[in-house]
């Protein structure tokens, strides 16, 4: 243990509380007198001149024409483009974020010049004629953005990481908003590192701080989900919790993560899993930072941890807790959390930073606890908005948070902020949009009956509020909209992904049910080609290729499934041919290919020879066999097919040619193409022939098979090398072992990951320009850059 990073929590705690303690009071002053409603009576008389306009036919069709557009972001975005209101909404949208996160003052005018520099830059990439129309927030977007900065390996880690903290976050816990906040975290760690910077930065060392700041955003960022939303969803037991408390208080207070050692819950595998994750953030956090700022970050994250601890332990129905009690600890978490940025991140503290923080962090909290007091109320949490709705008809002492939140106002614009006009502006816009959401978020009726109790005592003021609630216009904020946007792009992700594995699953065990080939009727002869087929079919096939074109043929042309089941099994059979002469040991000689033993080790090699050219033939029959289709149009298909067949035979000969040679990256791609893309091509194709699509839309299916077959390619190429035998239910290191070219072997693994997602790119925006955009080609291709198999 490192004795200089060991802190006296009980010392440091103390001497924040001290300090919000006498914030507290000085608040407490001001809200018993009031004398926040003449103040902000006075501001927002000048305020709603910039807000409320005289009505007109124009204005009012106007608002209600943004109205019904800002439903959607791309389409928002264009109007206030369109009607000359963009370069505000992204002016007071920037202003309030290097407030709030980067505790900036509107004053300065390096600020100010600072945030001109992020309106124009942030315009120029929403309203630019080259945007792309991927999602910000999809993976293609986060990697085009991390290509931009050349800081492709980063991104491809961070996917990496989300995808498993994704993949962990319990049941009873919300993993769309688990990544939201990660993100969140992110681009705030992201916006301190780039404040920074100076101006003419080179673009290596800029990449470089950049891909730390990812990595300290995401360190940070982990405590949320595996430690603030963990404790929230009381998913852990009593004692596990106890468990847990211990082990983050031991952590922040030596500056070392113990060992986990022996867990007593029913939760120990999760917990062995943050444990392992939080360490590695713990550890890399502190590597990257300077020495002194150690012990500051171990303390602040102490505070921050602490306050939060007691805040949970609260009970609704305690009828005993003071104002203090409930505001002291919203002052200490919600201003700690804000330092904590910048101790990770070995920041220096510009003069007032520091105070700034402090003083606006309790703005923060009180209206986000204000947002969601109803689903805090619901879960039993203690906030001051819930314990005050519980109990303020018995205790007349109770600060009424409401009030303060509006005493905090007064006091950051005028007290803090130096009465400084933009501040102002920024500050009032937030807080009449917090409003304008609250009422939209829960309705007419619960927001009157919110009003009614919480503004009550001071109706003059209300009616003023209420009137700027109703009727001004330009309060929205582009954070707000992309927070929207987030969680709703992560929420349909996810619940479209869901959906698209169950309908796997079933489609999956409905081809199962049909590959079976029947025995000849009255033969007289043992049937080892049958036998031998059906060995092959029964393995443990992912069944990649009927999958693809069932919901191809289903869902992108609105085919029937059942008509176009002998299409499955030709291709099934076509494909499992393939991989039992793959396995030949004139080929590949492997020796493991679903899960078991390869057919030519069960029988012979003249056995699987013959199985192979069985099953071609079977395919071809089966394909005859689409009776619910036009003759012409059918025979159309089986021409098709034909030819791609014969192809395919030429990549493998291309890839048995190849063994032993160095083969360029051009070469690499093509015969990849040859082998994997060309098999998704005729996938998507086939489906598309028997709708008789046109050729435009086919040469677009053809397109995006190219990049994602090579993407599957290079996975496959990682898999071999990074894989497990038992996982992948064949032989991994067979390419080295066969002395193969691979993507890893000329790229390296790194170089490889990043081809991978560049055809991944690629492919992605091939669909953005199909006619018809099926969301299972998306998830299909997220399978295949994602799989462990």
């Amino acid at each position: 243990m490192n004795k200089e990073f060991t802190i006296n929590p009980d010392a440091c705690f103390s001497k924040q509380e001290q300090k919000a303690s006498q914030y507290f009071q000085e608040l407490y002053g001001q809200v018993a007198e009031k004398t926040f409603i003449p103040i902000l009576t006075k501001d927002f008389a000048e305020w709603k001149h910039n807000h409320i306009q005289p009505p007109t036919i124009f204005s009012l069709f106007s608002r209600r024409k943004g109205k019904e557009i800002s439903s959607g972001y791309q389409h928002y975005i264009h109007w206030l483009n369109q009607t000359g209101k963009l370069d505000n909404y992204l002016d007071r949208s920037v202003s309030y974020l290097y407030m709030r996160d980067l505790g900036k003052s509107l004053e300065s005018p390096e600020t100010l010049a600072g945030i001109r520099s992020s309106v124009e830059s942030l315009k120029k990439h929403l309203t630019g004629k080259n945007k792309e129309k991927i999602g910000i927030f999809s993976m293609a977007g986060l990697y085009r953005f991390a290509e931009k900065e050349g800081i492709e390996p980063t991104m491809i880690w961070l996917m990496d990481k989300l995808k498993s903290v994704s993949a962990n976050i319990p049941a009873g816990m919300d993993a769309a908003n688990a990544q939201r906040k990660l993100i969140k975290i992110i681009a705030g760690v992201i916006m301190h590192v780039l404040d920074e910077l100076e101006d003419g930065t080179e673009s290596a060392i800029r990449s470089q701080k950049l891909s730390e700041a990812i990595k300290l955003g995401f360190s940070y960022g982990l405590t949320y989900p595996f430690i603030d939303d963990l404790f929230d969803a009381k998913i852990l037991s009593s004692e596990e919790e106890k468990q847990y408390s211990h082990l983050i208080r031991t952590a922040l207070t030596s500056g070392n993560v113990p060992e986990l050692g022996e867990w007593l819950g029913d939760n120990a595998e999760l917990i062995f899993y943050i444990h392992a994750e939080l360490r590695e953030a713990f550890e890399y956090i502190k590597a990257n930072q300077r020495e002194e700022m150690i012990k500051p970050f171990l303390e602040q994250a102490y505070v921050f941890f602490h306050s939060q601890e007691v805040d949970r332990h609260k009970n609704l129905s305690n009828r005993n807790y003071t104002n203090e009690d409930l505001f002291i600890p919203v002052i200490l978490k919600s201003s700690s959390s804000r330092l904590i940025v910048r101790s990770v991140i070995s920041a220096q503290l510009e003069e007032g930073f520091e105070s700034r923080s402090f003083f606006y962090g309790i703005y923060n909290q009180l209206a986000d606890d204000f947002a969601d007091m109803f689903d805090d109320w619901q879960d039993g949490s203690v906030t001051p908005y819930t314990y005050y709705m519980k109990h303020h008809g018995t205790r007349s002492d109770l600060i009424n948070p409401y009030e303060l939140y509006w005493t905090v106002i007064s006091h950051l614009i005028h007290n803090v902020y130096n009465s400084d006009r933009k501040t102002c502006e920024v500050i009032l816009d937030r807080a009449i949009n917090g409003l304008k959401r609250f009422k939209k978020k829960w309705g007419t009726d619960k927001y009157n009956q919110t009003m009614e109790l919480f503004a009550s005592a001071m109706p003059e003021f209300n009616r003023i509020i209420q009137k700027m609630v109703k009727r001004a216009d330009d309060v929205d904020f582009f954070d707000k909209l992309l927070r929207d946007h987030m969680v709703g792009v992560l929420q349909s992700d996810r619940a479209e992904q869901e959906q698209f594995f169950e309908q796997v699953k079933t489609v999956r065990s409905q081809i199962n049910s049909a590959m079976t080939i029947e025995s000849s009727e009255n033969s007289l002869f043992a049937e080892p080609l049958t036998d031998g087929a059906n060995y092959s079919l029964n393995g443990d096939g992912k069944r990649l290729r009927p999958i693809m074109t069932w919901f191809m043929g289903v869902h992108g042309y609105g085919l029937d499934g059942k008509e176009i089941l002998p299409l499955l099994r030709s291709l099934e059979y076509m494909h499992t041919a393939s991989l039992i002469f793959d396995d030949l040991p004139s080929q590949d000689n492997a020796n493991i290919r679903r899960g078991r033993q390869t057919l030519h080790q069960v029988t012979n090699i003249a056995v699987a020879e013959l199985t192979g050219l069985f099953l071609t033939q079977k395919a071809v029959e089966e394909q005859t066999s689409l009776s619910s289709f036009d003759p012409k149009t059918v025979l159309r298909l089986i021409e098709y097919s034909s030819k791609r067949t014969a192809d395919m035979c030429k990549g493998q000969a291309m890839d048995l040619d190849s063994k032993g040679k160095i083969l360029t990256l051009d070469e690499l791609d093509r015969k990849s193409f040859y082998k994997t893309g060309m098999a998704f091509e005729v996938c998507l194709m086939m489906p598309a022939i028997l709708a008789k699509a046109d050729e435009a839309e086919m040469d677009i299916w053809k397109k995006f098979s190219y990049h994602a077959g090579i993407a599957f390619q290079i996975k496959d190429d990682l898999l071999d090398v990074e894989g497990d035998t038992s996982q992948l239910g064949k032989q991994a290191g067979i390419d080295a072992d066969n002395n193969q070219t691979t993507f890893v072997s000329i790229l390296g693994i790194d170089g490889a990951k990043m081809a991978m997602w560049e055809h991944y790119c690629l492919a992605v925006e091939t669909l953005e320009q199909a006619p018809r955009n099926p969301a299972f080609l998306k998830h299909l291709l997220d399978y295949f850059v994602n799989r462990d198999r």
